[in-house]
């Protein structure tokens, strides 16, 4: 299990490090800014799980390879060579984000939950819920804000409760099933929720102004 945690975490930092590293290239961010953009979004949600639930240092910072894979990702996307395939389509751009966006929320959904039950010996289920959400979307929060936009959690689509879907699916499932194969039935309710939310502009309700405009 611990191999399959481990590859499916690296599978999840390339996704979301991409995601981080597509959104810098598309704020026309010089190397600098995509790489940080890359590696923040990457391990971002796992350093502040590992510091809510009591892991110092973060294991990003004790097992670097996390943090390499990010770097590497992110600099190699940054050359045009790279992503010229995605430069000829809008539609395949948007598209490839989403799928790494998808994947990456997925995939850290379980791994933050796996992690604070395995490591940190979490046992509260409202707990488990909250750090599997937090290490799916705290990348991808720390990312929006740091390219200048709103936290897209807050203004599009289906997301956080995708993540939230896809933890309670992943503790349902490890009652009965391996917890392998519970991670990756859980990661998938995550994706397709997200594509079909982002198909079908599926959105939360959404506050109105009590002011009107004159």
């Amino acid at each position: 299990m611990d191999t399959f945690l481990f590859i499916i975490e690296l599978l999840g930092t390339v996704a979301f490090a991409a995601s981080g590293a597509l959104t810098g290239i598309e704020k026309r961010m010089d190397i600098f800014g995509v790489a940080i953009l890359g590696v923040v979004t990457a391990v971002g949600g796992g350093i502040i799980r590992d510091l809510v639930i009591g892991i110092t240092p973060p294991k990003a910072f004790q097992d670097p390879v996390y943090l390499i894979v990010a770097l590497v990702v992110s600099v190699v996307l940054f050359f045009p060579a790279v992503r010229r395939p995605l430069a000829r389509s809008q539609k395949l751009f948007d598209t490839t984000l989403l799928l790494m966006d998808a994947a990456g929320l997925g995939i850290f959904t379980v791994t933050g939950i796996t992690t604070a039950i395995g490591q940190a010996n979490c046992r509260s289920v409202l707990l488990l819920f909250f750090v599997g959400m937090l290490t799916g979307t705290g990348g991808g929060v720390l990312r929006d804000i740091l390219a200048g936009d709103m936290p897209y959690i807050f203004r599009k689509h289906i997301y956080a409760s995708a993540s939230l879907a896809g933890a309670g699916v992943f503790l349902l499932c490890r009652l009965i099933l391996p917890q392998s194969v519970a991670a990756l039935i859980g990661i998938a309710v995550v994706m397709i929720i997200r594509f079909a939310a982002a198909h079908f502009e599926w959105n939360l309700p959404r506050a109105q102004s009590v002011w009107k405009s004159e």
